[in-house]
């Protein structure tokens, strides 16, 4: 049977099944495979199929009607991190941190569109013509992006993060060669005694797994919130959490709730941290205030490509939330934040720890920087990968009165 007869026949299952659906109404995923599987299997064109090319079948019926189409088999893929649909017929994967495009598409753009709606519709996000961009995230906690046409213009856009089933651990980090024990030995004693830390790094640089991992050396009795654009943390073994997500305003335009209105929520609910997936807006002056009055041991990201970059990029925040002395600006930074870690995805499609930063102080216009580790690059591999470490600077970390408040002895 040739590809086109097939496509055919399959519309032909699928509309048949659907019309059925329509008449039971509340139907279950068992009740639907039920009737996708009678089909298929009382079908005299695919009587000549064995039982797996049936099978097959049946289980691409129930992706289109019940699924998320093509996309499914990718989801379920343990191997593939991204996913990149730029229009219907061109879908491209990442593997290993390698892209590839895949040869597979939807039937058609208007099923893009549907499969689009059906995702942001569970997490209570719109999308339409209207209002042609969204944020949203699948129920295993993958983060999606979606941007529509006329924004589009090669079709209905679909980006799909996808975040490992069991969240990566430190040790996990140093195994891959991301960080080495030494420095993650300091940054736990750091996170142990309240440190304020900020992430920063480009687009895909591995922040929000960082983020995760870094979130593990909190101590377990300790009441944090987490506040987020779309829920993506996955904090383990802390009881005391409280869970917090923005929300896009609806068809009348109402009902929006930012980052920067639940920082404000948040420090009414007594927490002794607060983590913030990222800051890119107004809401960094209300997070560096929060530092600043007594939430110490706060994390957070940024986009930047280093931390002079991530200082630059927080005066930019902060004065677009109003005008602020760019001296006020820079001291409350330099008071709230005491570590940046700066992480990159490097040519060899490695996640790295570049740098580990302290933030000494302010003098004179200034904000004081302390690098602590630095990575040095010493060359690159047969098979093309970039060999370096994590190196101790010669610096001395200026601020240790949390080490001493925290009962914390360390040889830095």
């Amino acid at each position: 049977m040739d590809v086109h007869t097939m496509s055919k026949l399959m519309d032909e299952m699928k509309k048949t099944v659907i019309d059925n659906m329509n008449i039971k109404r509340d139907i279950s995923d068992d009740e639907v495979e039920d009737l996708i599987t009678t089909s298929v299997f009382t079908n005299r064109e695919l009587a000549s199929l064995g039982i797996i090319e049936k099978q097959q079948i049946i289980k691409k019926l129930f992706n289109s009607i019940r699924k998320l189409d093509v996309l499914q088999p990718l989801i379920e893929d343990k191997s593939i991190t991204e996913i990149m649909v730029n229009g219907y017929d061109k879908i491209f994967v990442e593997r290993f941190g390698r892209v590839e495009k895949l040869n597979t598409a939807f039937e058609s753009q208007k099923k893009l569109e549907d499969v689009i709606q059906a995702i942001v519709s569970k997490v209570n996000r719109t999308v339409n013509e209207s209002s042609p961009i969204v944020d949203a995230r699948l129920e295993d906690g993958s983060r999606v992006s979606a941007v529509l046409p006329p924004v589009a213009l090669n079709g209905p856009i679909l980006t799909i993060r996808r975040f490992p089933d069991k969240p990566i651990l430190m040790e996990d980090l140093i195994k891959y060669g991301s960080i080495n024990a030494e420095a993650s030995t300091m940054l736990q004693s750091m996170v142990k005694a309240k440190f304020n830390i900020f992430i920063c790094g480009g687009t895909g640089s591995g922040k929000t797994t960082f983020l995760n991992a870094l979130s593990n050396f909190i101590p377990d009795k300790e009441r944090i919130i987490t506040i987020e654009d779309s829920a993506e943390l996955q904090i383990q073994g802390i009881q005391n959490i409280v869970r917090l997500e923005t929300r896009n305003t609806n068809t009348e335009g109402k009902g929006e709730i930012t980052i920067k209105d639940l920082i404000k929520c948040s420090l009414r609910m007594r927490p002794e941290r607060i983590v913030v997936g990222e800051v890119r807006g107004a809401e960094a002056l209300d997070m560096l205030q929060a530092m600043n009055t007594g939430h110490d041991g706060s994390l957070s990201t940024g986009h930047a490509n280093s931390p002079k970059d991530m200082l630059n990029r927080l005066e930019t925040m902060v004065l677009s939330g109003g005008v602020m002395p760019l001296e006020s600006i820079r001291q409350q930074i330099a008071s709230a934040i005491d570590i940046i870690v700066q992480l990159s995805r490097i040519r060899d499609a490695s996640r790295k720890v570049l740098e580990i930063t302290e933030v000494a102080g302010y003098d004179r216009g200034s904000i004081i920087l302390n690098p602590l580790y630095i990575f040095r690059e010493t060359g690159e591999s047969e098979d093309g990968k970039v060999v370096g470490s994590l190196e101790r600077t010669e610096n001395a970390i200026q601020n240790s009165d949390k080490f001493k408040m925290a009962g914390i002895r360390l040889e830095l």
